[in-house]
């Protein structure tokens, strides 16, 4: 028979997202199981975020000491140590030190698949046992990929975003199939690692979701790389060719190439969990209030957060969900019945009627910040003008390069573009794009202007270090016309 085992609160799901909801849950003494079947840390740390960048930053490195004036670069990359750095960043795919972490913050782990039995109950067979919460369980199991309906996709074994960052040998050619970020940071990724690629797109453009010129400029810098980016292109079967794949399209044209990289979407990992056992769908989202607990569930006990909500597709913004639920449990249920520290800081506030209704995430869903680790890179937070004009937003778009900059000269590299969505009624900016070297590290100082609602007759008085490629923001404002 398993054990039984009683907690304040169960975590399924010990990647990023868990762990940060499962260490806010415990801050106010309440005791916390946080369930895993594969890796501590989850997706980001062992076949995403980490992993790509590790890949990504040493074509980037290159590339950028070659187009400075007077540094002398020959040769390429070398590509056992590029993978053997990835390997290291990863920590070979050995979760150890995670496991200290979660043991360190006083998280009890539990090995296995979670899956709900009933209200407040989820079985993990692996570990053959039984947890019960006396307060809440918590969904942060993630995504995963989706695949297309393709006939004989059967018949290959085609990678996804796991298999890609994980990769030991570099294939000769590779198809991408998709549009989006992982398309994109991958098919730069596999050419610079020595690949011919070829990325078919669906659309018409790259990076459909943000400004179009941030697509314009990463397709024209991928073709400059020697990578074939064919829009409009869809693929309507799949074959194994050899050793290789053979793609049919729907044109009638075939292409072929050694892998086949399908990066056409994710979505939420709630199949198996149990969610039939208290009353949701599995497969679709949890959906969830502002706090991150799940709407329709008796007795209020049920939260999700990350991916799984169907609201967030990035780290640190389902990070940032996590601390906003872990604070709500924390302060729904915690025993010290004291007000976490943390919700001074902002991140929610506390009404001594009902605290636990009260939090609301103070960067909203129209404040995302999102980097896309391409040459050039992309940086987005908030509204794209589209976006803003369909949320009925009277808005002005103003648009200048970094070549305005003292800061530009100092590097041969296309310079690129900065372009800000300012909201006209209010005065401030609901919106920026960033595409140029290193604007990943330009980001943050977008994302207070727009989450603070900073009127920009007083950012005009934020003076930008000389000579820095920060005199864009200047320069914007100027052309705003202050």
């Amino acid at each position: 028979m398993p054990q039984a085992r009683t907690v304040d609160v169960v975590v399924l799901g010990a990647g990023a997202v868990g762990e940060n909801a499962a260490d806010r849950a415990s801050r106010t003494g309440l005791s916390v199981a946080i369930v895993e079947s594969e890796r501590v840390g989850g997706e980001c740390s062992y076949w995403a975020c980490m992993p790509s960048k590790a890949l990504l930053r040493p074509g980037a490195a290159l590339e950028a000491a070659r187009a400075v004036p007077g540094v002398a670069i020959s040769g390429g990359l070398d590509v056992a140590a590029v993978l053997a750095r990835r390997d290291e960043i990863v920590h070979h795919w050995d979760d150890a030190s995670q496991v200290s972490w979660v043991e360190g913050a006083g998280l009890v782990l539990v090995r296995g698949h979670g899956r709900l039995t009933g209200p407040r109950t989820v079985a993990v067979d692996e570990a053959d046992v039984v947890l019960t919460a006396r307060h809440a369980v918590v969904v942060a199991t993630g995504s995963e990929p989706v695949l297309p309906s393709l006939p004989g996709l059967e018949t290959v074994t085609p990678w996804t975003s796991r298999e890609v960052t994980s990769l030991h040998e570099v294939p000769a050619s590779a198809i991408v199939v998709g549009g989006g970020v992982v398309a994109c940071e991958m098919a730069t990724a596999l050419a610079d690692l020595g690949s011919r690629v070829t990325v078919l797109v669906r659309g018409d453009r790259l990076l459909a979701s943000m400004e179009p010129f941030a697509g314009e400029a990463v397709a024209a810098s991928l073709e400059a790389h020697g990578v074939t980016v064919r829009f409009g292109t869809q693929a309507t079967a799949v074959a194994a060719d050899g050793s290789g794949v053979r793609v049919t399209l729907d044109g009638g044209d075939e292409v072929r190439a050694e892998r086949l990289l399908l990066a056409t979407g994710r979505r939420p990992r709630t199949l198996g969990l149990g969610l039939e056992t208290v009353g949701l769908t599995p497969g679709r989202s949890v959906v969830v209030d502002e706090t991150g607990r799940a709407t329709g569930i008796d007795g209020d006990w049920l939260y999700a957060t990350g991916d799984v909500t169907g609201r967030t597709n990035t780290t640190h913004q389902g990070k940032y969900d996590a601390r906003v639920t872990g604070d709500a449990i924390a302060h729904r249920f915690g025993g010290s019945g004291e007000a976490h520290a943390a919700t001074a800081a902002g991140a929610a506030a506390v009404d001594e009627a009902a605290p636990w209704t009260a939090f609301r995430a103070s960067a909203d869903r129209a404040a995302v910040p999102q980097v896309v680790f391409t040459r050039p890179e992309v940086a987005t937070v908030g509204l794209t003008e589209a976006a803003a004009r369909a949320h009925g937003l009277d808005v002005r778009v103003v648009s200048v390069g970094f070549d305005s900059t003292a800061g530009a000269v100092f590097s041969s590299a296309a310079p690129g573009t900065a372009s800000i969505v300012v909201d006209e009624a209010r005065g401030v900016i609901v919106g920026a794009t960033f595409v140029g070297p290193e604007v990943a590290e330009m980001l943050h100082a977008a994302t207070i202007a727009v989450v603070g609602e900073v009127p920009l007759t007083r950012l005009w008085h934020a003076v930008p270090a000389y000579p820095t490629r920060s005199e864009v923001w200047l320069r914007l404002l100027e052309a705003y016309g202050l």
